[in-house]
Formats: C-alpha cells, structure tokens, sequence
C-alpha cells in the first residue's frame, strides 16, 4: 500500500491511500483538489472518500471533487463514507457554493453515501472500517477510524484531545496518524505533543506519526522524537510506512 499526504502540513488534512487498484482519501478537506494535482493523483480514480467530521479543513474538499468529476464526465461509482447526515452536510456545502449542482450530481455518476454506525463495522468488497467518537467540537460530529485494507490496518485520530478511544483505533496498527496541533499548550479539542509523548507506551502501533500541526509544533519541528508528516510525503507499507520521499513545502 502506497500512501501520499495530500494535505497535512500547509494544506487541508487529506491522505490518498492506493493498493490492488482501488484508491481512497481519507479526509478531503477544501484544498484537497489542488493537493491532489500536485502530487499527481487523479481525482477520477477515487474509489471512496472516508470523512473523519464536519469542518471545512476535513470535509470542504468534496464539492470540488464532485463538480471536477462531473467536468470531466465521470462514470465510475464512487462511495463516500462519513459520520451521520454527510449526504445532507455534502448537499448543502455543494449549494452554498455551487447553486444547483448538488441536484445533479447523482445523475451524472452513482454516488453511495455510507454513515458510521455505533460499534457496527462498515464492510466493503476492499476494505473494513470502524469508526469511533472522539473530543473535538460536537457539532463537527469527529470520529476516529480504523481501517484494515488488503491485510494492513491503519488508524487515524481525525481532531481530537485525548481520550481512550484512541487506544482501541490504535490497537495492532501497522499506522497511526494521529494530530498533534500543538507542542505543550493544552486546548480543548486538540492533542499536544507532551500530551502524546504521556500517552505513547499505551498506544499499542508499530508506527505513529503527527498530523495537523499548529505553529507551536511547526516552530519546534527539529526537536520532535516522533516523525511527522508533511505535504508530498510519501509511506509505502513494503517499508513499515517509512517516509519514502521528502515534502513539496
């Protein structure tokens, strides 16, 4: 499995994970199209969007990839995954910033809007996922998610503070992407990285990496013990998700 960070630095949070010919983004916040052009990944071929919650940064992207789909005469299904009301959420983002369009999507292509379910698996013909709550701003509806994929299992905290829900999305991952928006300042819906350096023996991962940095974290970068992610970055698994390119930043 091949994953590219689209957006995790200066950009929207957005990973593309590819593997066996079907590729996902993971988030897809608004500068998500942009980030996908830079790095080369073709929109069209976006199997599924799994969404961690309702915030522009983490969601604003998908009306852009729809109206590019429609643009280019997609016929290819897509899925989009998300925590309940993303078809209702999506539809209206698509008309605040497109009047109309929302109404045509669904006849130029399948679009299938899947919802995550109270301690329910979501099952697909590729992959696995389960998402759970975590602590960030209620109304966003934030959710973790775990996914395993083609024998890999890869979690994601989405926003959060910490809460012992990590530990269970964490649990025998072979990749943790966790946000760390800030270095030692403590805010509510956000992690730090004190806190995780606190957390880290019980967060059962073979590998764990930042996201979503702050200007706290960015401004003490070099001192960090744990890897973090920047836009470009590329993590192949044949590796054990090392870092296998430098960031476009």
């Amino acid at each position: 499995m091949l994953l590219t960070v689209i957006g995790g630095g200066q950009l929207n949070t957005c990973f593309h994970l590819a593997d066996g010919g079907t590729q996902l983004l993971l988030d897809c916040g608004a500068t998500s199209l942009v980030g996908m052009r830079r790095c080369g990944v073709s929109p069209a071929e976006i199997d599924c969007i799994v969404l961690s919650h309702f915030h522009g940064d983490h969601y604003g992207g998908v009306p852009f990839v729809l109206l590019d789909a429609m643009v280019h005469k997609r016929t290819r299904p897509l899925t989009i995954v998300s925590p309940p009301g993303g078809e209702g959420c999506i539809g209206r983002l698509m008309e605040c910033l497109y009047p109309g369009l929302s109404a045509k999507i669904g006849m130029a292509f399948p679009v299938t809007y899947l919802e995550f379910l109270p301690e329910k698996e979501i099952v697909t013909p590729h992959f696995r996922l389960q998402a759970v709550p975590v602590l960030h701003s209620p109304e966003s509806l934030p959710h973790a998610v775990r996914l395993e994929w083609n024998g890999l299992k890869i979690g994601f905290s989405g926003d959060t503070e910490w809460t012992d829900n990590l530990l269970d999305v964490a649990d025998g991952t072979d990749l943790f992407i966790c946000e760390c928006n800030n270095y030692d300042t403590e805010s509510p819906g956000h992690l730090s990285y004190a806190t995780l350096r606190r957390q880290m023996p019980r967060l059962p991962t073979k590998r764990l990496v930042l996201t979503h940095l702050g200007n706290e974290m960015l401004a003490r970068r070099n001192e960090l013990e744990i890897a973090c992610l920047a836009d470009g970055q590329k993590l192949n698994s044949e590796g054990g998700f090392g870092i296998a390119e430098t960031s476009q930043e």
